[in-house]
């Protein structure tokens, strides 16, 4: 019996088995356990390794069709098991689960190492990339090749045996210590509560945050009591808003700590051996630094283009943050506060000057941002700019009962674009912050694929009954998660290789960081933020207040920002890193640039896990503000068309940067869309930091 592509040769209560029949096609999660994916990944590992035999021992001659489509082909059933997996030791994690994960992220990193390095498949991939101009190819085609075999050199395809060994056996060694990276930073995560038992730990606290840390303490086994976590949803407020600096401090402390407290989830050792080995890893590959080598296939091309342009708003940063730490002191001063502002007493001061200044308590400011609503409004924009809708499928289940599951739909023509599973709220068993990811992604390569998207939040769960209220930043994060996800449903491209979300690091937070712009607008916000009492919508004048206070406090913002993608770039611009201790060579840095005393980085070392549980955003940290360069100049468009929603600028944007995934170079897709490559300028004013 032949297998379809996805299905494994496994015994048949393993899900993994069969196709699955099940709506759309999603994951029957409740039949799904950890005893069936060490089977399915074995297996899985195996049947990719077949298929790639079966391609290099092709008796024809290496063409287009039976190299580098074969290649796409090759490779389901890995997807479809990792698809799942991955997804869930990110956002519902257990023992079980973690231990595969450390089990399975060297054999994994061994089985691609094997595959992008076998001389016989590269000689074929590299015939037919030598006969490109002769095969008549369309432009996802040459971009597919060109794409691909890029892909195996920078793999080290084209290295000496030796070399070969040294390379595969530092990605398995970098496999692992990502892994244990990430793990130990959410085990220092969801081990640590500040159990606050009498009334005077409340002091100052508005009743939104003292109901979320009644819901966290009750769900870590104290009931009637209050906890602090280290969500950013509980850990934020709670330094804004509360009067007990001794607690603040505390709390910060811990926060800032994770990953480096000693023991067995210190992650100091895996810094400095991770750092040695990238340097190692690309030496082999012909680049002078690590740096070199990621930035080589992004957008920013080197490392000098990086820190020119987080220099460029390093200066005007640290001096507006300069100015705003005069002021916070100058209101500490007057409330009988003499000592210098420390880090865990900004986000308290910033918030009461920003109430000074600008009238906006974000106590009064909340009740009009509930959750339910900003979804709604995100998904009302995508209706406006993009014509689709969402249809709640409430009997379809996620993996958590929080889980919630749209089917996105073309709504003039009702086709199905793909399923949207939203995740918001923080719990023990998820890593922190916000993402986006895919359970299966888009292709139109042997019939049509459409993708299964999902966004994993971590806002402060409400009680029983109670609505959830975001904070600004929050809701901007809801929107920012959802353009990554429409980045993904709207992909309408031929490969999977090339769709959805797979452009180069520094070009995929466009889609996401320009979403963001829409919540700010009027249009939205009067539609969608009604008090969760009074159902009133939201004062214009309160609107006019946020949009003021845009740029409050950006110079606090853009240095914690900065600093962290100066020190990532600093790590990873290392020629011999030596033995380096990672917090001594942080700290050398911070005073190198002249980081303010009353500020951290937004993630100190021990706990980035942008940058060290795996290789995603390592050397590239600054993409984040690379696009916001874009998304500023990109959202003037419809500034420029009198119309957020214009219909012309919207469908260019569908076009060219939302539905068209990898099938073009960046620059090339962004000057279709805007006509030419944007400037800084549209950045610096957008913070507040122009000249």
């Amino acid at each position: 019996m032949t297998l379809a592509p996805e299905a494994l040769s496994l015994p048949a209560d393993n899900p993994f088995s069969r196709v699955w029949d099940t709506p759309f096609g999603l994951p029957p999660f409740a039949a799904i356990t950890p005893e069936h994916i060490r089977p399915a990944f074995e297996a899985a590992l195996a049947k990719h390794r077949s298929e790639i035999d079966a391609l290099t021992t092709e008796a024809a001659e290496p063409d287009f069709a039976n190299t580098i489509e074969a290649l796409e082909r090759a490779g389901r059933a890995l997807s479809r098991v990792g698809g799942v997996f991955y997804n869930l030791t990110g956002a519902d994690t257990n023992e079980a689960l973690q231990a595969i994960e450390r089990e399975m992220s060297p054999i994994t990193s061994r089985h691609w190492s094997a595959i992008m390095m076998d001389p016989a498949l590269f000689a074929r991939v590299d015939a037919v990339f030598a006969r490109r101009e002769t095969l008549g190819l369309d432009v996802e085609q040459a971009r597919l090749l060109e794409r691909t075999h890029r892909g195996f050199i920078r793999s080290g395809a084209q290295l000496g045996p030796e070399d070969k060994t040294r390379l595969a056996a530092i990605n398995e060694r970098l496999a692992g210590l990502g892994t244990q990276f990430s793990q130990n930073v959410l085990k220092d995560e969801s081990s640590y509560a500040l159990i606050i038992a009498d009334e005077a730990g409340l002091a100052g606290l508005p009743a939104f945050l003292t109901a979320a840390m009644a819901r966290a303490a009750t769900d870590r086994g104290h009931a009637g009591r209050h906890a602090v976590t280290l969500s950013r949803s509980i850990i934020e407020p709670f330094l804004t808003f509360s009067t007990r600096r001794d607690l603040r401090e505390e709390a910060f402390i811990a926060w800032s700590k994770r990953g480096e407290n000693g023991g067995e989830t210190d992650n100091r050792a895996i810094v400095a051996e991770m750092v040695k080995l990238r340097a190692e890893k690309a030496k082999l590959l012909g680049f002078p630094t690590f740096a070199h080598f990621k930035l080589d296939d992004s957008m920013a091309k080197t490392p000098t283009h990086v820190r020119d342009l987080l220099e460029l708003v390093w200066k005007p940063a640290k001096a507006r943050a300069a100015q705003e730490a005069a002021d916070l002191a100058a209101l500490a001063q007057s409330e009988g506060e003499n000592g210098p502002i420390r880090p865990w007493d900004w986000r308290h001061y910033a918030e009461k000057v920003r109430q000074q200044t600008y009238a906006l308590d974000e106590a009064v400011l909340k009740p009009y941002l509930q959750l339910d609503r900003i979804i709604n409004a995100a998904f009302d924009v995508a209706g406006k700019l993009f014509g689709l809708a969402f249809e709640a499928k409430t009997e379809l289940k996620g993996y958590h009962p929080d889980v919630r599951i749209w089917e996105v739909k073309e709504e003039a023509s009702g086709r199905h674009i793909g399923l949207f599973l939203g995740d918001y709220f923080a719990r023990a068993s998820k890593r922190s912050g916000a993402w986006m990811s895919a359970y299966r992604g888009q292709r139109n390569f042997d019939g049509e694929v459409r993708p299964i998207i999902v966004n994993v939040c971590n806002f402060a769960k409400p009680a029983e009954g109670k609505p959830a209220l975001l904070s600004i930043d929050d809701a901007r994060t809801l929107f920012h998660e959802f353009g990554h996800a429409l980045h993904g449903l709207l992909s309408d491209v031929r490969y999977g290789s090339l769709a959805g979300t797979s452009v180069s690091r520094d070009f995929v937070e466009l889609p996401s960081q320009l979403y963001e712009h829409w919540f700010l607008t009027s249009e939205v916000m009067q539609a969608y933020c009604l008090h969760a009492e009074t159902k009133e919508p939201i004062p214009e004048a309160l609107i006019d207040k946020i949009k003021m206070a845009q740029t409050f406090n950006q110079g606090f913002a853009t240095v914690e920002y900065t600093s962290s993608a100066l020190v990532d770039l600093a790590f990873h611009s290392l020629e011999n890193p030596g033995e380096i201790d990672p917090l001594a060579f942080e700290a050398a840095e911070l005073e190198r640039i002249g980081m303010p005393a009353e500020i951290i980085m937004r993630h100190r070392t021990p706990h980035f896990t942008h940058v060290f549980s795996g290789d995603g955003y390592s050397a590239g940290y600054y993409s984040y503000l690379w696009s916001e360069v874009m998304d500023a100049d990109a959202f003037n468009a419809f500034v420029e068309a009198g119309d957020v929603f214009a219909p012309a600028v919207a469908n260019k944007l569908k076009r060219y940067i939302y539905s068209a995934g990898d099938t073009r170079d960046p620059a090339e897709a962004y000057t279709l869309f805007r006509g030419r490559l944007p400037t800084p300028d549209a950045l610096l004013e957008k913070r507040g930091l122009a000249a």
